[in-house]
């Protein structure tokens, strides 16, 4: 069974390019995680350009934010009215329930940055909240990317199985995908011709398939 987590992004909409480059991160990062029982679902501000709602359509934002499990803002040059109100939305939600997750990014490089930036920065210490600082989208997603593996190590995100969460580990998967693929293309080319080569083919086989049980 697939465990969906609800990740609601927030940023001002200078920082477009970066929600955009986030939501093609999540959908690469579902493919493996949905193989472990995990799906990320993604929640941001244009999905919401098309409700019809009795109350504001900020109230709708709020409304999500309060039923997602993980929160993230994205900051620049400056931090609106509407921007901290939701950082506030998710931070009671989170004093009373425990969630969501807050997770808060600001963005380096601005030629000029509003003094609300400085500001929130103080209000966020004062909260003892932290929040990380980063160059481009690049550092952005390498953060987020590890704070989601340390969720699923520590069973915060909750996966069916295992998960391959180095590189390596993945190389290493591959290279015995290959290697066990070429016995099985030997196994059939000798089968029936060499009693005595056929069983250690066998036993090199069985002995890669238990290799690769720890990677499923």
């Amino acid at each position: 069974m697939t465990k969906i987590t609800k990740i609601f992004l927030a940023s001002s909409s200078e920082l477009i390019a970066d929600r955009r480059e986030f939501e093609i991160f999540i959908n690469r990062k579902n493919k493996l995680l949905v193989k472990n029982g995990v799906f990320l679902e993604l929640v941001i501000w244009e999905d919401f350009l098309d409700v019809m709602s009795k109350t504001r359509l900020q109230e709708e934002y709020n409304k999500a934010i309060r039923e997602c499990d993980i929160f993230i803002m994205l900051f620049y040059s400056k931090v609106g009215k509407y921007t901290e109100e939701e950082f506030g939305v998710a931070f009671k939600e989170f004093q009373e329930n425990e969630k969501p997750l807050i997770y808060t990014y600001f963005k380096t490089g601005a030629e000029e940055s509003d003094e609300s930036v400085g500001a929130f920065q103080n209000k966020l210490d004062a909260l003892g909240h932290f929040f990380t600082t980063y160059q481009n989208t690049d550092k952005l997603l390498l953060h987020f990317h590890n704070q989601v593996d340390k969720l699923i190590d520590k069973g915060i995100i909750n996966a069916t199985k295992k998960m391959i969460n180095s590189e390596g580990e993945q190389r290493q998967k591959s290279l015995l995908v290959r290697k066990l693929n070429k016995l099985k293309e030997r196994y059939i080319l000798l089968k029936g011709t060499d009693a005595t080569m056929e069983f250690r083919l066998e036993m090199e086989m069985e002995e890669l398939e238990n290799m690769m049980e720890q990677y499923n």
